[in-house]
């Protein structure tokens, strides 16, 4: 990547003394009760027509999450299914969907992989991140293809507003675990900037019960991670700025799917950067320009023989987005996107080297989203066209009623289509593939209701169903084809309250995930789940737990493999020794519960991937002022 290439543009606009008086989504992606992701704008959360959890660099800091799959389970109606501790392949299932429905930005940038469909979120290291938000429901009209369960976006951490902040931490745990993180980050009225640079690694488990003598030895991880944020205002009402995040390492795991016995291990790179023009042109019209590129690159290799795979991804983008205030009560969203994905693909089919038939496409469209608030209702409507090299033309429309019934409860109706294109193996990959595979399709209607039942409680639920179609599944001849079509009926509530100096977020969700052709359960698809977690700060100590609960499930989509289910509990501490010196210490799944979230095959029986028992981290960072 050439981070000059992308940020030149910008930078040689001509320079102003005028000073900005504010860098208003740096400041937002520190609040807890503002929105991104939903609309590419700042907005309250609240006005936000998607079902929304954001977590802000404080509320990391609290948890102490080991990453950013951690995060996510938090969320209700989010399931994450490991295969086998820290570094492993999660699958990410929101509102019942499969990982490659939802769409994982970094920074507005597209990271998911055109081969596989997997983003490799388990890469991102959660000491680089400013801000997780996650919306639930689709959003194709703003995303276009993938956005069919919903949204994750990361951001990297960004700089302070004045003078210069260093901090440092190192952790050390069970499992030979080790955490190592840099940064320096700092600013004034017209320059902000944040440098930061982590090293994680652990000797892991044995991911696997039953399998080969050569996969009996631990599963070690190794994650090297760089980040930079830097803007700068050129004048009140014009920035410019660029992001970057790079992931890389090696993670080893088993492989009892082989015939013979292995070593494998993995060399991944997950990255991202983006440079940025942000104007307002004046008082009803705002304009943001933002260039991208990404990779997705992993080299499987093997310490027993000279197997080899390569899957990488490339992908170049431009977004230009308008957002309009036509008057008091009408507002428009005008925008466009461009992006274009290329592969570089290397494996071993019976002894032979060889590659996709095909290693490019591209995507364009356009959106158009309005919003209209009158006195006793608001409504939203949007409208987008894609256009895409090898499937032509998808349209997908949205629309949101919003009715207040008093200040403090608001009722959300709305309706949202959605879609998906095949994934580059799942078109060409040789003697397992479809040439003639159509994109995903979805329907989804949802009913939210928002309450703050006092100063110190807020309630927000949705009752939603989604409608598959098209969905594409692998059939008896081992090749995907569009035969199956779902139906996904859920409920989930988050309940945030605060009670005698306790901080309490409850998550809950209930959801029936069918296949309409078979009535079975969709696979890995718990119907019950419930995360809690309770906090609290006495002066310089903060103490807190996490409690979480998931339903059995089936790992195949016929139900003839039962997963259990399980509940986790964690315990967290914080102590400030000063102002520069703090303090952390975590235990999860302190109970040492046994328990697996997917099933690998291995001598004819079915066998569960093992998950981290009972594990500690034990950390400290230092702050000093300057």
């Amino acid at each position: 990547m050439n981070l000059s290439r992308l940020a030149l543009p910008f930078f040689l606009l001509p320079a102003t003394s005028t000073l900005a008086d504010s860098f208003e989504r740096d400041q937002a992606l520190k609040l807890p009760d503002t929105l991104i992701s939903a609309n590419r704008q700042v907005e309250a959360r609240n006005d936000s027509s998607a079902a929304n959890t954001v977590f802000t660099r404080e509320d990391i800091d609290r948890l102490q999450p080991g990453s950013v799959t951690d995060l996510l389970q938090r969320v209700p109606g989010v399931q994450v299914a490991q295969a086998g501790g820290r570094g492993s392949l999660p699958g990410i299932y929101i509102r019942g969907t499969q990982s490659a429905q939802s769409l994982v930005l970094v920074d507005g940038q597209r990271i998911g992989s055109s081969t596989s469909g997997d983003s490799n979120l388990q890469h991102l290291n959660i000491d680089q991140i400013e801000r997780v938000e996650v919306l639930r429901g689709s959003r194709s009209v703003i995303y276009g293809s993938d956005a069919i369960g919903g949204v994750i976006q990361i951001f990297t951490r960004r700089g302070n507003e004045q003078g210069l902040q260093p901090r440092l931490h190192v952790g050390f745990g069970s499992n030979q675990t080790w955490e190592r993180g840099l940064g320096l980050s700092g600013g004034d009225d017209k320059t902000r900037f944040n440098l930061g640079a982590s090293l994680d690694d652990t000797a892991g488990l044995d991911r696997t019960h039953e399998s080969y003598p050569s996969d009996g030895d631990h599963d070690a991880y190794r994650n090297k991670s760089v980040s930079l944020s830097l803007s700068h205002a050129l004048t009140d009402d014009i920035e410019v700025g660029a992001n970057l995040l790079d992931n890389r390492g090696k993670s080893e795991f088993d492989s009892p799917f082989g015939t013979y016995q292995q070593q494998p291990y993995s060399d991944f790179n997950v990255s991202s950067i983006n440079s940025y023009f942000d104007a307002r042109v004046n008082n009803t019209w705002k304009t943001r320009v933002e260039l991208g590129h990404t990779e997705n690159r992993e080299k499987t290799l093997d310490k027993l023989s000279d197997e080899r795979t390569v899957f990488n991804t490339y992908r170049d983008s431009v977004n230009w987005q308008n957002d309009l205030t036509l008057d008091a009560r009408n507002s428009l969203i005008l925008g466009g996107d461009w992006y274009e994905d290329r592969i570089n693909s290397d494996f071993d089919d019976f002894g032979k080297r060889i590659s996709l038939d095909e290693d490019s496409r591209w995507n364009r469209a356009a959106f158009i989203q309005h919003r209209y608030q009158a006195d006793s209702f608001s409504t939203e409507l949007g409208l987008r066209h894609d256009d895409n090299q090898q499937f032509g033309s998808q349209n997908t429309w949205s629309g949101t009623f919003t009715l207040p019934l008093n200040p403090d409860n608001d009722l959300l109706l709305s309706y949202s289509e959605g879609f998906r294109a095949p994934t580059f193996n799942d078109l060409y990959y040789p003697d397992f593939s479809n040439p003639d595979l159509k994109p995903e399709t979805s329907k989804s209607y949802e009913l939210q209701w928002r309450s703050q039942l006092s100063d110190s409680s807020r309630l927000e639920a949705s009752i939603y169903r989604t409608d598959l179609q098209d969905a594409i599944i692998f059939g008896s001849n081992s090749r995907p084809e569009n035969v199956a079509s779902a139906r996904i009926n859920g409920f989930e509530a988050a309940l945030k309250q605060e009670l005698f100096g306790w901080q309490s977020n409850l998550g809950v969700a209930i959801i029936d995930p069918r296949d309409r052709d078979t009535g079975h359960t969709l696979a890995r698809r718990a119907r019950r789940t419930m995360s809690w977690d309770l906090d609290r700060q006495f002066d310089r100590l903060g103490v807190g737990a996490s409690w979480q609960l998931v339903s059995g499930s089936y790992d195949d989509l016929n139900n003839t493999q039962p997963l259990g289910g399980y509940g986790t509990l964690g315990l967290r501490s914080n102590w400030a020794l000063n102002r520069e010196i703090k303090l952390d210490l975590k235990i999860d799944n302190l109970l040492d519960k046994g328990y697996s979230r997917a099933l690998y095959s291995y001598d004819g029986s079915q066998y569960g991937y093992r998950e981290e028992g009972r594990a500690w981290v034990f950390g400290v960072t230092w702050t000093p002022g300057l």
